[in-house]
């Protein structure tokens, strides 16, 4: 299902607010690495606000992502005092690991191999 323009909007507006919380909490910078937002997905009704994170030389993802759930209630009151007057009520807001960085490595070594593989049956013939 397609995108609605007032989704879109939405999560433009919390794209936009979230990365400035995320420096000013110390957030954009853990474990080592760099942690930024890939997208921000609305559901149809508005109600929550999906957070796909992208994961950039950091050492322990799975504890970076636990540590900006756990700052969640501080997240949401910041995100809440910055667009509380452009949307009626504050969506849920759900963080998760964006696989894209991962999938792009994978295809590259798969290139990478094929290539490689190409060369050696081009010398054995």
């Amino acid at each position: 299902m397609e995108e609605g323009k007032r989704q879109k909007q939405i999560a433009g507006l919390l794209n936009e607010e979230m990365n400035v919380i995320f420096k000013r909490l110390g957030l954009s910078m853990l474990n080592g690495g760099m942690v930024s937002i890939a997208a921000v997905k609305i559901t149809p009704d508005l109600l929550e606000a999906r957070f796909y994170l992208s994961f950039f030389q950091v050492k322990d993802v799975e504890s970076a992502l636990k540590k900006i759930e756990d700052r969640q209630h501080e997240i949401k009151k910041e995100l809440t005092s910055k667009i509380r007057h452009q949307l009626r009520s504050m969506p849920i807001l759900r963080f998760f690991k964006d696989e894209t960085l991962d999938q792009v490595f994978k295809m590259e070594a798969l290139f990478q191999q094929i290539k490689t593989e190409q060369k050696n049956d081009d010398k054995s013939k």
